[in-house]
């Protein structure tokens, strides 16, 4: 009797400590370290200056004054400069008649410059022959064999590889691949996974009258991001950040939201990007739904608390008066969790009502301006630029927790927060222009050029 007691016993005891080994694995296995990242930053011959801009909109025979005035507005209102970049049919005058090579060409010369970039800056500790998960999005352009196809091919990775190549996920694709390639690395012990975010802008261009459709030629610009994830213990100490938490949401089920950001064709057979009034509103809901799931993962059990009494006692206060208006509810204060805010700039009109969602201030929300400003939408990849701002300011210290918030056709809203482990110093693709942001006034010269055309009378203009 005592040895079978002292059996069991021992047999309890073997499997809570294999229970505690097993879960101990799994947490390390979970464990998602961001080792280091690159922004592509195209040639300058590729900019879209303001002269550019006009001999662009007046090669387009269909445009008339009205066209030409509300593109004016939107392009004054948009908060982008002039150091954007544009593929090279478009600066070549092609952007009516695209071709597939037109395409590769983009692709190619993201992959072989940004890439290259990332591997040379990691090369001593990760090479592409060690890249075991490799997730490539990129919405617009999906030919056979695929980008990741490409990617593999170009820079010899093995032959078992995992590779994942995304289409039509939109501008919140960078979290999504994020996503897959944490949910990959914890299949795998020590892996290391290479995440590749860019978009088709040179097919893509919408040479039509249809004015929901002209802004995405004012908002969308060449760019992308290449970077580079391990779950490896042994590369915490090179780690940049951790990866805490992520939040996907989507409200596709609403017909609203899934059609304020839509491919189509116009009236006339002419196929682009629809963006409608209503998109901001469907940005706004979507984020609320994402931060149901999102807050308590991020914030303090005091902040939680106090959120929660200030509702019981409005709520209480409420149901005692009879009669006056509604009282203002209580605010979640999200900097008690938080110190930056990577927001994706998709635009002023997002930007701002992400800043009236989660009570920022104009300082929070700087790096997503200054990033709309220096390098326009550019999709996927648009957070990472807004990270390198952070990194190449100097901003981001060791602990520091960083919110990411995306949007995509849909429609999502994906999140994440990043927690700062290593020293970040990289001014990369801010390098050459970091120091004259934030600049004095952000407003780009358009008005000042072409103003003119308000004045103008009848419906025939030169510019």
């Amino acid at each position: 009797m005592e040895l079978l007691l002292l059996l069991t016993v021992l047999l309890l005891a073997h499997a809570v400590a294999y229970l505690a080994w097993a879960a101990a694995v799994r947490r390390r296995q979970s464990r998602c370290y961001l080792l280091d990242y690159v922004c592509h930053k195209p040639s300058d011959d590729r900019k879209v200056t303001t002269e550019m801009a006009g001999a662009l909109i007046e090669r387009n025979p269909r445009l008339g004054l009205s066209e030409y005035r509300f593109l004016l507005r939107v392009i004054v209102g948009s908060g982008i400069g002039e150091e954007t970049y544009s593929p090279r049919n478009i600066v070549d005058g092609r952007e009516d008649a695209p071709t597939h090579q037109d395409a590769v060409e983009e692709m190619d010369a993201f992959i072989d410059e940004a890439i290259a970039e990332l591997f040379g800056k990691s090369g001593d500790f990760i090479k592409p022959q060690d890249v075991d998960v490799l997730v490539v999005n990129v919405s617009m352009f999906s030919p056979a064999p695929s980008i990741a196809s490409r990617i593999v091919r170009r820079y010899g990775m093995r032959e078992d590889v995992a590779a994942y190549n995304l289409s039509g996920m939109g501008c919140s694709a960078g979290l999504i691949s994020l996503d897959l390639a944490r949910n990959a690395l914890r299949t795998r012990r020590n892996a290391t996974a290479l995440v590749v975010s860019t978009e088709s802008i040179a097919p893509n261009w919408y040479p039509g009258t249809d004015k929901s459709m002209m802004l995405g030629n004012m908002l969308f610009r060449c760019g992308g991001s290449a970077v580079l994830l391990s779950n490896d213990p042994a590369l915490r100490g090179r780690a940049k950040m951790e990866l805490r938490c992520l939040v996907r949401s989507n409200i596709a089920a609403n017909d609203d939201a899934h059609a304020c950001a839509l491919q189509r064709e116009d009236g006339d057979g002419r196929v682009g990007i629809s963006l409608s009034k209503t998109l901001p509103k469907a940005a706004v809901r979507a984020f609320t739904v994402n931060l149901r799931t999102l807050a308590p993962r991020i914030l303090p059990v005091t902040e939680l608390a106090r959120f929660a009494a200030g509702l019981v006692l409005r709520k209480l206060s409420s149901s005692s008066r009879k009669h006056g208006g509604k009282s203002e509810g209580p605010k979640i204060n999200f900097k008690s969790g938080v110190e930056h805010f990577c927001l994706h700039p998709g635009g002023t009109a997002v930007i701002e009502a992400v800043k009236r969602s989660l009570s920022l201030d104009d300082g929070d929300v700087e790096p997503a301006r200054m990033t709309l400003h220096r390098w326009g939408n550019t999709s996927a990849s648009s957070l990472w630029y807004v990270l390198s701002y952070m990194e190449a300011k100097g901003r981001l210290r060791r602990g520091d927790r960083v919110l990411m918030v995306t949007f995509g056709s849909g429609f999502k809203c994906n999140s994440c927060m990043w927690e700062v482990k290593g020293d970040m110093a990289d001014k990369g693709a801010w390098a050459d222009c970091v120091d004259d942001y934030p600049p004095a006034n952000t407003a780009n010269p358009y008005m000042d050029k072409f103003g003119w055309l308000n004045d103008v009378e009848g419906d025939t203009v030169m510019l």
